[in-house]
């Protein structure tokens, strides 16, 4: 992991002491709502549905056991409304109609689709002291919200995956500090997007963001990025156009400053939902390239490439992401495998199931990637109470040299993992409720908040994943239908990626009451899913008590038209779409004749 130098942690505290006065002039008056309102939105703090939401960035995923600690805190601490508050929206929600939805809670962390770790019940007069104890592990909320470069996300494997071309923390670290509060980019037209990865396969979504990086070497061996620009979900779904095939890994920053100063030159500002880069992307065609290009041979040519990142530069952060000393003897190790493989494929199915679902492989082969399944009843989908995150840091501990990941699926990944220590972890992981084998499988679903907390929602999608994921609780049941990813969002932001789901569903509002249209055929870009496309919606939206009986005919749709292994999204492309538009309607005229 990347290791805060002095000047970085002078930087944070700092910051987490600027935000405590700004909050203290705005709690006696001296700073007027309006004022403080841009302040807190760029240390993280929104005011949501009920309370304060905090976003906490987290870069690339990274979290270290004293980081998933403070985390814990948070949530144990100060995660924690006035009783009052609560009751009264548990009574809000209950009003709603759904007695089968999971209460709401406090007390927990959210891990979000972009790697970052959201709180829901924090009191505003509390988060300066949040700040500083973040600030105390090397943590903040900065760029987490605001027409700024957010977050850089990435590839859980990077690093470690078995088909990557190369690391890209290194990277992803350098645009953090080249990012974080540029002046030029502080006030963009919108909020900007960047995820990279270093693997064959994309894993990390890097179609579908404002900027998408790919490593990979030119036919002569060189190092570099493939560029994608233009991607985005919300209500114009667009998969991103490569801008360049090839460009020089210590031209990074030079390039992504002419991509984004010319976003900031023409990207609309007099219309929020036409204010994103892709808009101006699919407006402006080969001319933005173009425009891009000019740019940047004016960074090159004309300001002396200023921002070009030097062999020494690398080297100094890429030295904070050697693989940690592990007490591996491989020969031991070799023979122990043998071993859990043998035991769990004669002894426990579930052993088994765990170790053909949550466990990957590493580029070192005494080594494994296990992902701790956040995706549980009574639990929406990525939450983890204070508990589980300070369990979790144990776990880090014990098993993980101290690190752990979040993963795009709103999961935990733990990636220094010995093959003799397999076992021992799969019984601890159980015993908290984190070991379950539904990794991509249906439960393993991917969900945003939605209207439970979030002002911008439509709808509730919690209830949802709570009731598709209470039918669907056999395993066997869950292995017989095989890789199937599905994603929830409450609105039309699409904070659960809908759009990329093969099954995507999202909450709309009609008359006030909660209705949800149902996407199919949607792909991420993963090799499951092939090449990123969005969805196309089945027709007419469902009530939110349709919407299980509607998953449950399509899946039983495509147990009827599947051949021989096949996977739900490779048999929906071989029958097609309206074949399974018209079971997922089916479903609605049954629940029609049920009424009558």
């Amino acid at each position: 992991m990347y290791q805060y130098t002095e000047f970085d942690r002078q930087f944070v505290r700092q910051r987490a002491d600027q935000y405590r006065d700004q909050l203290q002039r705005n709690l006696v008056g001296s700073l007027t709502d309006d004022d403080f309102r841009p302040l807190r939105l760029q240390n993280g703090w929104y005011i949501q549905r009920y309370a304060p939401m905090l976003r906490v960035a987290v870069p690339y995923g990274e979290l270290s056991s004293a980081q998933l600690r403070a985390l814990a805190t948070i949530a144990r601490d100060y995660d924690q409304p006035d009783a009052d508050l609560l009751h009264h929206a548990q009574r809000t929600q209950d009003d709603l109609g759904n007695p089968k939805a999971p209460k709401l809670k406090s007390g927990y962390g959210h891990f979000s689709t972009r790697q970052n770790v959201q709180f829901n019940w924090i009191p505003l007069a509390k988060s300066a002291d949040v700040m500083d104890l973040l600030a105390s592990v090397d943590m903040h909320g900065i760029q987490t919200s605001g027409n700024c470069i957010r977050n850089i996300a990435s590839d859980a494997l990077a690093g470690i995956a078995v088909d990557e071309t190369a690391d890209p923390r290194p990277f992803c670290e350098i645009l953090r500090q080249w990012s974080t509060l540029h002046p030029e980019f502080a006030f963009l037209p919108r909020k900007f997007k960047i995820s990279v990865t270093g693997a064959k396969e994309d894993r990390a979504a890097i179609a579908w963001y404002d900027v998408g990086l790919q490593l990979l070497h030119s036919e002569q061996g060189e190092l570099g990025f493939q560029v994608r620009v233009g991607g985005g979900m919300g209500r114009t779904p667009i998969v991103s156009s490569v801008a360049r095939e090839f460009l020089p890994w210590n031209q990074l920053l030079n390039y992504l400053e002419a991509v984004i100063r010319v976003y900031n030159r023409y990207g609309r500002r007099d219309n929020a939902w036409k204010a994103r880069i892709k808009i101006l992307v699919k407006a402006e065609g080969q001319r933005f390239v173009d425009q891009v290009e000019e740019e940047y041979r004016q960074i090159i040519e004309h300001d002396g490439a200023p921002h070009t990142i030097t062999q020494a530069e690398f080297d100094r952060v890429n030295a904070s992401f050697v693989p940690p000393r592990l007490n591996v003897k491989r020969k031991q190790t070799g023979d122990k495998v043998e071993d859990i493989l043998r035991a769990a494929a004669e002894s426990d199915i579930e052993f088994a199931r765990w170790l053909q679902r949550n466990v990957r492989a590493h580029r070192n082969p005494d080594l494994r990637a296990v992902t701790l399944s956040f995706k549980r009843l009574g639990f929406a989908p990525g939450d983890a109470t204070a508990e589980q995150l300070d369990a979790a840091a144990d776990l880090a501990e014990r098993f993980s040299a101290g690190e752990a990941r979040v993963t795009h699926e709103q999961n935990l990944l733990l990636p220094w993992v010995r093959c003799d220590q397999l076992p021992d972890l799969w019984r601890a992981a159980r015993a908290l409720g984190l070991a379950k084998p539904n990794i991509g499988l249906l439960t393993d679903m991917i969900a945003c908040p939605g209207g439970d907390f979030c002002a911008l929602a439509n709808a509730r999608s919690i209830p949802i994943a709570h009731a598709i994921t209470e039918r669907y609780q056999d395993l066997d049941d869950l292995h017989d239908l095989g890789e199937i990813d599905l994603h929830i969002s409450g609105c039309i932001n699409s904070c659960g990626h809908h759009h990329s789901g093969h099954i995507g569903i999202l909450g709309v509002d009609k008359d006030g009451r909660e209705w949800y249209q149902v996407l199919l055929g949607g792909a991420d870009g993963s090799k499951l899913s092939g090449p990123a496309q969005p969805g196309r919606i089945v027709g007419p939206s469902f009530g939110a008590a349709e919407v299980p009986d509607v998953v449950e005919a399509l899946l039983e749709h495509y147990r009827a038209q599947r051949e021989h292994g096949e996977t739900f999204i490779a048999t929906l492309r071989r029958v097609g779409f309206d074949s399974f538009k018209q079971a997922a309607n089916s479903a609605r005229h049954v629940a029609e004749l049920q009424t009558v």
